[in-house]
């Protein structure tokens, strides 16, 4: 007979884990709908709410749709949005996203009226508005980064003028949140939040949200200022950059593929950090728990905990309204 007494562990580490409520008890990292930022698409008509080809459960809301979709996320728990707009025509300079009556000034200002409770962040690029959908004007087939600048200043202040919380340049253009954080601050709006799209690499997830938002460039790509995946240290330079012009909260996206350098920003800076759970990684856990390849629930709520544990304070996912659910159901 073996002689068990010798082989008995002198700690016991599954004592903590022994139930689901001492688990709770002891659970390091912890999830909360108040961290939870859920990315909104605003198009062009009335009566329209079509879901996104690719993304299962996200669809694009005209501006008379959008309440009953914000009482949806306000019931879930969801307190914070990301909103994009989709516009009806496009042009060389991207005018639409700067127009007072654009597509998103007359979003944010619907969202105000009905929803004052919720913090309202604003997308700042011209991807979405420009014929050949690239982040910034052309000269050539380059973007010009110092003529992008002005055109992102003024759709920041015409957001922020229709009463957006936040405003969130993604263009990637350099120096882009020293320009707006003076353009806010001169048009006397210097409450307005700057999130600083930091790190955004060029990467292989963004497929989803390029349908969602029509903003899949013409020609080329867009390495040109996007960031290399592979490059790390490059990334917290954009980052800590990012901070000595005036950012607010800065960003790592994508979040999945990134989390060492989410973690290593976290370590690095004292500033609120944001991480943008993209659409590809959206889609693809979608597509496995729709073929019954994985639980819905359980893995989504992995990856955002993963997120939450390198050190995001913010998760711009769009689980968000499910994982709020989730979340609060556990409590």
């Amino acid at each position: 007979m073996t002689d068990v007494a010798k082989f008995r562990p002198e700690r016991r580490g599954r004592r903590l884990r022994r139930t689901e409520p001492i688990r709770r008890m002891f659970s390091e990292t912890r999830l909360h709908p108040d961290m939870f930022v859920a990315p909104v698409f605003a198009v062009e008509g009335n009566g329209r709410s079509e879901e996104v080809d690719g993304m299962p459960g996200v669809s694009r809301y005209s501006v008379d749709r959008l309440p009953s979709y914000f009482e949806r996320l306000v019931g879930a728990g969801v307190r914070s949005v990301l909103l994009f707009g989709v516009p009806g025509s496009k042009d060389e300079r991207g005018t639409g996203a700067y127009a007072p009556d654009g597509i998103v000034p007359r979003a944010i200002s619907s969202i105000r009226r009905s929803f004052p409770e919720l913090v309202v962040m604003a997308d700042v690029c011209l991807c979405e508005y420009t014929s050949h959908g690239h982040c910034g004007v052309l000269s050539g087939e380059q973007v010009d980064n110092d003529e992008t600048l002005p055109l992102l200043s003024r759709a920041a202040v015409e957001y922020a003028r229709a009463g957006a919380d936040v405003v969130a340049p993604s263009a990637m253009m350099d120096g882009q949140v020293h320009a707006i954080r003076r353009a806010l601050d001169e048009a006397g709006l210097d409450d307005t939040v700057v999130m600083g799209y930091s790190a955004k690499h060029a990467s292989a997830f963004y497929g989803p949200f390029r349908n969602a938002a029509g903003s899949a460039p013409s020609f080329g790509d867009r390495r040109g200022y996007q960031m290399q995946p592979g490059n790390r240290r490059e990334a917290l330079r954009e980052v800590e950059e990012d901070v000595k012009e005036g950012a607010d909260i800065v960003m790592v996206k994508p979040a999945l593929a990134y989390l060492d350098v989410i973690s290593e920003a976290r370590r690095r800076f004292g500033v609120p950090l944001a991480a943008y759970n993209v659409s590809g990684e959206y889609s693809m856990l979608k597509a496995a728990a729709l073929n019954g390849w994985l639980d819905e629930k359980s893995a989504a709520l992995e990856v955002l905990t993963a997120i939450r544990r390198a050190g995001a304070d913010l998760i711009i996912t769009y689980f968000a309204e499910q994982a709020a659910g989730w979340v609060k159901e556990g409590r």
